[in-house]
């Protein structure tokens, strides 16, 4: 009987001595691969998020123009009130001029302003108008004669007239606005006078008031009034002066 014979077969000297760890290029190549994708996730965040920002921005803008076409089409119904869409302005033209040194508006002017602001309002209520509607600025403006500070408090007396109408009791003749209104106005409306800094190119048209709607930005939101104290809302001399 043949006896067999195993044969183990030896490895060379150099491939025993090979040594196990992971060579220095290939982990410079794992890290490398490890960066890029690191890198490509960044990106695709970063790319998302500005993607979201710029959507954001375009659905304000949109939202915010058909606000204004809602405006302008309640000023359609008053000639001579137009809407500034570039600078957000309610321009009265020459149905809210002042005499010169006075900050009285006439009877009718007084009526058309009781007119067209509770349409404003209607828009301010509803879930566009609640969404960015900030506030309503009304906005004094003087002619350049006399003293910068005479004039600024004068542009600001203007300003303030509006208030004085929309909030006074009007006659008999007209409907007057609701308590929710008169509180809406009271919410949403603040004051400025600007002296002759807007000066137009007539000491007429200068002599003016407009209403400059500001709108909120991406997540801001309108100040809370809870529970601050509202009081009266007193009255004003709706005098020429």
């Amino acid at each position: 009987m043949l006896s067999s014979r195993i044969v183990l077969k030896r490895g060379g000297k150099g491939e025993a001595e090979k040594p196990f760890w992971i060579s220095y290029a290939d982990l410079m190549t794992a890290l490398m691969v490890l960066f890029l994708v690191t890198m490509s996730v960044t990106l695709l965040a970063v790319t998302k998020q500005v993607s979201e920002a710029e959507r954001l921005k375009a659905e304000r803008d949109r939202e915010i123009t058909e606000l204004l076409k809602r405006v302008q089409v309640a000023a359609s119904k008053y000639p001579g009130i137009k809407v500034d869409a570039e600078r957000n302005v309610i321009d009265f033209g020459d149905k809210a001029h002042f005499d010169k040194n006075s900050s009285g508006l006439k009877p009718q002017q007084q009526r058309l302003l009781r007119s067209f602001v509770p349409e404003v309002l209607t828009i301010a209520r509803d879930p566009l108008g609640q969404k960015w509607l900030k506030q309503i600025v009304v906005e004094g403006f003087s002619s350049p004669e006399g003293d910068y500070l005479y004039n600024l408090n004068l542009s600001l007396q203007r300003s303030q007239r509006v208030l004085c109408v929309l909030l006074a009791k009007p006659p008999a003749d007209e409907m007057p606005m609701s308590q929710a209104e008169l509180e809406q106005v009271r919410d949403l409306f603040l004051v400025g006078g600007y002296s002759f800094n807007a000066a137009k190119s007539s000491y007429e048209d200068s002599r003016r008031v407009e209403l400059r709607l500001e709108f909120l930005g991406i997540a801001e939101h309108r100040p809370s009034n809870t529970g601050a104290a509202r009081g009266n809302f007193g009255s004003c001399a709706l005098g020429a002066n």
